[in-house]
């Protein structure tokens, strides 16, 4: 059973990071959308297209659902909101299973 915990662990983490990658790619998106960088440069420009072909499949069902609220993008957000359900819910059904 402790490698199920240990499982567990491992997708808690990679959530979190999951959500790190998120703060990056909406940060890097405003930079890129006030002028403060620039596609022109091929690290950030490979950089931003990576992360937005990474997580748009991930934000295509959420944004089908919010109503268009003209230049807000509140997907990421409700991503990261899943995202924290999840890390939150896993240890609690270890723990009503019995594991921990």
């Amino acid at each position: 059973m402790n490698t199920l915990v240990a499982l567990v662990g491992v997708v808690i983490y990679a959530l979190q990071l999951l959500v790190w990658a998120l703060v990056i790619w909406a940060v890097l998106s405003w930079l890129v959308a006030f002028n403060v960088l620039s596609l022109q440069n091929r690290f950030v420009y490979s950089i931003v297209t990576g992360l937005d072909r990474f997580f748009a499949p991930l934000l295509r069902p959420i944004r089908r659902v919010l109503p268009d609220m003209g230049g807000i993008d509140l997907a990421p957000m409700v991503l990261i909101l899943i995202i924290i359900l999840i890390q939150r819910v896993l240890p609690a059904l270890l723990l009503d299973a019995g594991v921990v």
